[in-house]
């Protein structure tokens, strides 16, 4: 699933081509990617609507649209959204187009089905809980480390599972938390409400460390994962433990352990994290 520097990378490729242009024509093929208002709805209050920005909110790309509404697109396990010119060949798994007023085609492609779409104001969206209630971005200077650091010491429950939780933070999924709390020399499983002083503030610093480098290589492409243009990432060559359990740490050597945790597979170094 594309996570924050992922979504942020797609954003950052989309906001130039789609700021300021006007939604002329929607078709949508998959009803059930809409998970606010019904279809119908989302169809008739999408066209004619001017897109003022393009932003990201977690995981979530949001797209302010005028007269206070909000086009939120959530990419699933592996969706797709970019720009193409007209005439472009639809993909296989395309499930919505919208045309621009410049002639161009906004399209999210889809295949496996997990994204959602959602249309509304922010209040509409959180009042019918379309939109689930985000913790605080953990980069750009939304959260100090020691606003970080109380919400840690708040949660009674594993690192990784509290940094799973998009309530306490985020953005933050699966690649990005093994990798974190490997450079910040912590066991996924600790409690959260147990680290020390220094253990959170090296861990505040692991999670800008991993995410914004991630963001400076545009993503990694670990399945699917292509950015705004349909180019594939470069930090998935950077990865120090995910995806990589069995075969060494690169720190110590010690081969790295897979296990399950917080219902995602986890891997970690029992050498260097602690």
């Amino acid at each position: 699933m594309p996570e924050l520097p992922e979504v942020e990378t797609i954003v950052s490729d989309l906001r130039p081509l789609l700021t300021g242009r006007r939604i002329e024509s929607v078709r949508l093929t998959l009803d059930r990617m809409v998970r606010y208002p019904s279809p119908r709805a989302f169809v008739r209050r999408l066209r004619h609507r001017r897109i003022e920005a393009v932003h990201r909110r977690g995981k979530y790309i949001v797209m302010p649209l005028e007269q206070d509404q909000r086009l939120v697109i959530h990419l699933g396990m592996t969706g797709h959204l970019r720009v193409v010119e007209p005439g472009d060949p639809l993909a296989r798994h395309t499930h919505l187009r919208m045309g621009l007023d410049d002639r161009r085609e906004l399209r999210f492609d889809d295949q496996r089905q997990f994204g959602r779409l959602l249309l509304g104001a922010e209040a509409e969206l959180l009042g019918a809980g379309a939109m689930p209630r985000l913790g605080p971005e953990p980069i750009h200077g939304d959260l100090t480390e020691t606003e970080f650091g109380e919400l840690v010491r708040s949660r009674h429950r594993p690192v990784k599972a509290a940094l799973l939780d998009q309530s306490f933070l985020a953005g933050v999924g699966n690649i990005y938390a093994d990798e974190a709390c490997f450079r910040a020399r912590i066991r996924p499983s600790r409690r959260t409400d147990r680290l020390t002083v220094a253990e959170r503030r090296g861990l505040y610093a692991a999670i800008q460390e991993v995410l914004s480098s991630s963001i400076a290589a545009r993503g990694s492409s670990i399945i699917n994962y292509v950015d705004g243009f349909g180019i594939p990432g470069n930090n998935q060559g950077q990865l120090l433990v995910y995806g990589r359990g069995g075969e060494p740490c690169v720190r110590c050597g010690s081969l790295l352990t897979w296990t399950r945790l917080a219902g995602r597979g986890t891997v970690y170094c029992r050498q260097c994290q602690r």
